[in-house]
């Protein structure tokens, strides 16, 4: 039962290209009464007949997709919305063929130039059925059968792998690499607490101290106009930046917080640093 995921949605991608297909062939041969149009013949195709069932096929297409990837709740969502889509074709298909004067009239009228329904039954002198309605009205039974499937099948199914269930949870990682940290270095015990109480203080405190510097530290903006004087000294403009822990901010050229470039004593320091 755990691997019958990929036969369910093989089969109702099957399902809903059938119903594609019911959708792009003829479903009624109208004749038309030879005084009152100048053709004695119009082809119904579903497109005409059925125009829903190409919006149904692609949205169970695109159902059976994301139950490849999709969690317990949301299979549970995605089948009944399955069931429906399934309720849909067949009560559309069943419609059409109930009444396929009806069902043609948009293609009739476009032929004999009427379009009232009384008055396209009066030119309407038989309609004969093919096979495709049945097809439809089959995928669409199909269709909701592996809605109520998938509504039983689904228990069994394994949950979503570790690249999309991990997504929902980023603070896992972190905390199993901690713990994993701890274990290595032989810091726990056997109950899973430390084994000192100022060594855990210490590595939280130095953690913490750490997180703070970091975090505090601004980015680095650089001055275009004080890096070229220091490429044109032959110092690395970027040394300072990292080395003595300050950062440095941009402004106009000749404004009175730009950093000095011609100092001898910046260049020493820049060569000592390197």
């Amino acid at each position: 039962m755990k691997r019958s995921r990929p036969l369910v949605v093989v089969v109702g991608l099957a399902v809903a290209g059938l119903v594609m297909l019911a959708w792009t062939q003829t479903w009624f041969t109208v004749h038309l009464d030879h005084s009152a149009a100048v053709v004695k013949t119009v082809a119904a195709d579903g497109a005409t007949v059925v125009p829903q069932y190409t919006a149904v096929a692609i949205a169970s297409l695109a159902l059976f997709l994301a139950l490849t990837i999709a969690g317990r709740v949301v299979r549970v969502v995605l089948a009944v919305v399955q069931v429906l889509l399934g309720v849909a074709v067949v009560v559309t298909g069943i419609s059409a063929l109930s009444d396929p004067v009806a069902a043609a009239r948009s293609a009739v009228g476009s032929v004999a130039g009427v379009s009232d329904i009384g008055a396209v039954r009066q030119v309407v002198t038989r309609v004969d059925v093919s096979i495709w309605p049945v097809v439809g009205i089959t995928g669409g039974v199909l269709a909701a059968l592996l809605g109520v499937a998938v509504l039983v099948l689904q228990r069994s199914w394994p949950g979503p792998s570790r690249k999309y269930g991990d997504a929902a949870t980023p603070g896992s990682a972190s905390a199993a690499d901690v713990s994993g940290s701890h274990a290595s270095d032989g810091t726990g015990t056997a109950d899973g607490t430390g084994t000192s109480d100022g060594t855990d203080a210490s590595r939280t405190d130095a953690s913490r101290t750490g997180a703070s510097r970091t975090g505090s530290r601004a980015p680095v903006v650089r001055d275009a106009v004080v890096d070229w004087d220091d490429l044109s000294a032959g110092v690395d403009p970027t040394a300072g930046d990292t080395a003595d822990g300050r950062v440095r901010t941009t402004d106009a050229v000749g404004s009175s917080e730009r950093r000095p470039t011609g100092g001898a004593s910046d260049n020493e320091e820049h060569r000592e640093q390197h």
